[in-house]
């Protein structure tokens, strides 16, 4: 029998969203992707790297992947559960979590790091990732795209058309370039999603926070009883996800 949309709302709402870890999500949405693999890229350059630093490193999930880290590695992260889930995962890895606002200064002293990674940072200080890297060091990071899942955060908030325009990787280039770094590579994917059931939009608007901001089950209840009624009848809601890959160098 199917679930009715009150057991699935409910469902959702009551399961844990800290950290970075999408497993609940198993057989109820998937994600493609992108193509060049940036874990396992990111956990090559750890293993050569004398001194990390990994900018809103979220739960901790995707650093703690890494075989090998640097010798001294340092997290920064502003969301307390997810401080606080970072510490516990990453502390017995000799890695230093740092409370952090995601707002300049980095709490760093200049020149600290050869390698500073990002994966889906909310914000970019191109200044500071300038400062606290070493001659010679590496930016590496995988960034949200510009409008990416808009299907569904136009679903709900209606056409953003200004919005659409943030996060362009052509800007986020001139901003490191005036910040003083050298770009080595990037690429661009846009790549789809899928939703089964509302259970699972529930539950990635409660854990994406920025995509519809305040977003609550009981404050878009019509709509989100609209799209569980479309789910049912056309099959899966398709979004589509943008993502970059980012390399930039601090010159010696």
């Amino acid at each position: 029998m199917d679930r009715t949309f009150d057991d699935l709302v409910a469902e959702a709402e009551a399961v844990s969203v800290d950290g970075w870890d999408f497993s609940w999500l198993d057989g109820r949405a998937t994600e493609q992707r992108p193509s060049w693999g940036y874990a396992r890229q990111v956990a090559q350059r750890f293993a050569q790297a004398t001194a990390g630093l990994d900018i809103q490193t979220g739960g901790g999930e995707v650093l703690n992947e890494a075989a090998e880290l640097p010798p001294t590695m340092a997290a920064t992260e502003s969301w307390p559960p997810n401080v606080a889930k970072a510490t516990r995962l990453l502390h017995r890895r000799g890695v230093v979590v740092v409370a952090d606002p995601d707002e300049p200064p980095l709490p760093f002293a200049d020149e600290a790091f050869d390698l500073v990674t990002s994966r889906h940072p909310a914000t970019i200080w191109w200044s500071e990732i300038a400062r606290v890297l070493a001659p010679g060091g590496t930016y590496f990071a995988q960034h949200v795209g510009p409008a990416s899942v808009f299907e569904l955060v136009e679903y709900f908030l209606g056409p953003q058309p200004e919005a659409r325009e943030g996060r362009r990787p052509d800007t986020e280039i001139a901003d490191a370039r005036a910040a003083g770094l050298e770009i080595v590579n990037l690429q661009a994917e846009r790549l789809p999603m899928e939703f089964f059931d509302i259970g699972a939009v529930v539950y990635f608007l409660r854990k994406v926070i920025w995509m519809v901001p305040g977003f609550t089950a009981e404050a878009h209840r019509d709509r989100l009883r609209e799209l569980d009624a479309r789910i049912r009848r056309d099959g899966p809601f398709i979004a589509h996800s943008t993502r970059h890959l980012i390399e930039a160098r601090k010159p010696t």
